[in-house]
């Protein structure tokens, strides 16, 4: 492959330099209210005093210049997204259909409950399906994203344990949790404590019983964790913690595993929060609504958020009658349309589906991680769930390649980077997630262009090290981009 510029062609203008005085792009439909001035209409200090510097375009510049650039993006609908710990990159087109359908997008949270019936048995099945997979007994499907669910939790910890008159100051974090686990606890007023994880990269039980005790709210685990791998002693882990009174959270991150194989509820959790944009096929990421409803046991249901969704017979209401809830996290209901798809994506699958997905997502892993031990470090040596972890240490060590420098390479060859650098306790960490989605042709495909480039690492490092050079935007200070991107054009 070559750069645009290596093959002799101009890179892609900027839709500034496109611009030449007097084009139009549109026209607007003649006025039918009074044309008055702007002084009439806006006071004095928000009318602008200059023009404001748009590009003058006509309208097929405008379609090349938007058509170009969605071509040099990369997206889950172009090619290959590897990203761990993200899970559900594709999502079936067909659930943003069923969000659309004008009795579901139309609704209004003030509408009288008689009006929207129809809604409300949606929530309550909806509470049910997640009731069965995650084994607790209610849902509050409130919490807006993972993180938020990750509040709402600690925030039941510290009302069930206020109720029991024991103030616990402390919560529980495994090294490999994800970083929104210590930020919700000292959100919610809590010292976090780290529990290292052992040589199979599970809990390190005498580690957690030694810091277990009656200052502990709970553990918060992600399991399988964010090496891909679930922890072997779940039920020791469980008994430490419920021994001396302390509850234990799930993050729900990983979900996708375990459907229909394990449920948190049963292996020991008390409460438990889904993320609707990671595991039931609703958009994740790009700063689009997402949904983190919270499951808890019976001895914590008091505390959900209020109100739920309760059943009258055929008829359905919200229930607000909950004194001991901990109270609203969120307006209204939550991210309605992001729970209609959920559903949309449930009811299309079934039982039988759900399980097929979390055993097609640990076979794709495994598969993936068998094919990258061949050229990478493998730092845990034992089966995955649904995502792998191997480590550039070799080539680091031998050729001075980077794992940063290979992620960049791979964009060369039409790939998205995987997670890089994270589980943080693993050095020069690659973390790769292929869901269920993707075919074995795209993982062979995947892992030779990883193979080929760790050949590149040994026989020209400095090709690698110079990596991407076939993207419009070649490397970047990534420091200086995080802190201070560049993302106003200036005429100079």
């Amino acid at each position: 492959m070559t750069s645009q510029l290596e093959a002799g062609r101009r890179p892609e203008p900027l839709i500034f330099e496109m611009s030449s005085p007097g084009r139009i792009a549109y026209s607007l439909p003649a006025l039918d209210v009074p044309d008055r001035p702007v002084e009439e209409c806006l006071p004095a200090g928000a009318l602008r005093r200059t023009a404001p510097e748009l590009p003058e375009v006509s309208e097929v510049d405008v379609v090349r210049h938007f058509t170009r650039l969605s071509q040099i993006q990369h997206g889950v609908d172009i090619g290959f997204y590897p990203l761990g710990s993200c899970t559900m990159k594709y999502n079936p087109k067909v659930n943003e259909d069923m969000a659309s359908l004008p009795g579901l997008a139309g609704v209004h949270p003030y509408f009288p409950e008689e009006l929207v019936q129809g809604a409300l048995e949606l929530l309550y099945r909806m509470e049910r399906y997640l009731c069965e997979i995650g084994g607790v007994s209610r849902v509050s499907l409130q919490p807006a994203a993972g993180a938020h669910g990750e509040l709402t939790g600690l925030l039941m910890f510290r009302a069930y344990h206020a109720d029991r008159g024991e103030n616990r100051t402390r919560i529980l974090i495994p090294d490999s949790a994800h970083g929104t686990n210590p930020a919700s606890a000292i959100v919610c007023g809590y010292q976090t404590v780290e529990v290292p994880s052992d040589h199979r990269g599970g809990v390190d039980i005498e580690a957690l019983k030694r810091l277990m005790g009656p200052d502990v709210a709970g553990l918060m685990l992600t399991n399988p964790n964010t090496l891909g791998l679930f922890d072997e002693n779940m039920a020791t882990v469980a008994e430490i913690v419920h021994s001396q009174g302390g509850l234990l959270y799930y993050d729900g991150a990983n979900a996708n595993a375990i459907m229909g194989i394990a449920r948190p509820g049963d292996t020991g959790f008390d409460v438990v929060h889904f993320n609707l944009h990671k595991t039931f096929a609703t958009p994740h990421g790009g700063g689009g609504p997402g949904s983190g409803p919270v499951g808890a046991v019976a001895k914590l249901e008091p505390y959900l958020p209020a109100p739920l969704v309760d059943a009258d017979g055929d008829r359905y209401r919200l229930a607000y009658d909950r004194p001991r809830s901990i109270g609203r996290v969120k307006s209204f209901y939550g991210n309605f349309l992001v729970v209609v798809k959920a559903y949309a994506y449930i009811r299309s699958m079934g039982a039988e589906g759900l399980l097929r997905v979390s055993e097609d997502a640990v076979l794709n892993a495994n598969y993936l991680m068998r094919k990258l031990a061949e050229h990478f470090h493998l730092p845990y040596d034992r089966h995955c769930k649904h995502e792998c972890v191997v480590s550039g240490v070799w080539q680091k060590d031998r050729h001075g390649v980077r794992t940063l420098d290979m992620a960049k390479r791979l964009l060369d060859y039409g790939f998205h980077a995987p997670t890089i650098y994270f589980p943080l306790i693993v050095p020069e960490c690659l973390m790769v997630e292929p869901t269920e989605t993707e075919s074995r042709q795209t993982l062979d495909a995947f892992a030779g262009t990883m193979a080929h480039i760790a050949g590149e690492a040994e026989s020209d490092p400095d090709l690698v090290k110079g990596a991407p050079h076939t993207t419009p935007v070649k490397r970047l200070d990534e420091a200086l981009a995080a802190r201070k991107p560049n993302l106003r054009w200036r005429p100079e």
